[in-house]
Parts: structure tokens; sequence; C-alpha cells
């Protein structure tokens, strides 16, 4: 996103006119997705990119409400970017789930027009799991939020390594 200048005006009282002006807005929101044949697990960065925050998770009921939730989620957040967990084998070898996953991320970039990024998923149910049995809630409780847990994981992921991959900070 190109910076513009004039969305920041200086204080009046600012006697730092070297300094460099802080744009208005610093960045856009990425939205993380854990999608099951059930559920789907969804999460939202902050403006920075540095968090990953659980949003509700959304009980699949057929495509057009599906797509019709996330339409409304992503333009409340406005998001820019979507981030969708790709099921791989502990090979790292792709199966029906992948395949599947692909389509619906495809359905996305079609349906919002938005970057789609597949991110590998392994593990992230079964560390969502660890978590949240280290917690007090209730066994009912955990089933509820571990979708949500999972997408909070991927997002974070995919934030920290395209961090690692662009050497920001």
């Amino acid at each position: 996103m190109p910076f513009d200048e004039r969305k920041c005006a200086p204080d009046d009282d600012d006697d730092r006119s070297n300094s460099a002006p802080i744009p208005a807005r610093l960045s856009s929101r990425v939205l993380g997705l854990d999608v099951g044949s059930r559920r789907i697990g969804i999460a939202v960065s902050d403006l920075l990119g540095i968090t990953a925050q659980g949003l509700e998770t959304l009980q699949r009921k057929n495509k057009r409400h599906d797509f019709d939730y996330l339409a409304r989620v992503i333009r409340e957040y406005e998001v820019k970017e979507i981030v969708v967990g790709l099921p791989l084998r502990m090979s790292g070898a792709e199966g029906t789930q992948s395949e599947k996953m692909r389509a619906f991320a495809a359905d996305l970039q079609k349906r919002f027009g938005l970057p789609i990024h597949l991110f590998d998923e392994r593990l992230t149910s079964a560390e969502a799991n660890r978590f949240l049995r280290e917690t007090e809630l209730s066994i009912e409780k955990r089933g509820k939020a571990v979708d949500r847990m999972a997408a909070v994981l991927i997002l974070q992921a995919w934030m920290e390594s395209r961090k690692l991959n662009t050497g920001s900070e």
C-alpha cells in the first residue's frame, strides 16, 4: 500500500519538523480460516499484522450461508487478505482434504477477489487441543473453542513466517 503524506497533517505545536510523518493507517487486516466440514474457525489480525484474535466459530450450513457470513466478517473488519489452513499429511504430501481446501480457496478468491494464501496447518488442531486442555474450560467449551484457536494459530504462524521471509519486524 503506497504511503500518502497528505493523509498525515502535522500538529501545529510539534517542533519535530525533521521527523517522518506517521501514516494514518499502517496496514490492513488479514482473515485466518480453519475450514472443517462442520465448522469454520475464524481469526483476524490486528492492523499491524502482529497478533491474531479469534472470532466466533461459524457453524456450517451450506455454501451460500457460509460465504454470506464470511462476507459480513470481511466487510466489518475491512479484510484485505485471507489465509486458509491447508491440511497436509505428516509427510507433507497433499491428500483429499488438501484438494477440498484448494477448491474452497478458489471459491473464496472468485467470490471476494482478495489475495488468498494457503498455509500448512499440520498440528494446529492438536496444538489448540493441547493448549485448551491446560485451561479450566469444560470439555464442551473446549470443543467449541478448538476451531477458533486453530484459526488463530494458523494466522499467527502465517504472519510470523511472512515477517521472516520479508525480514521486517
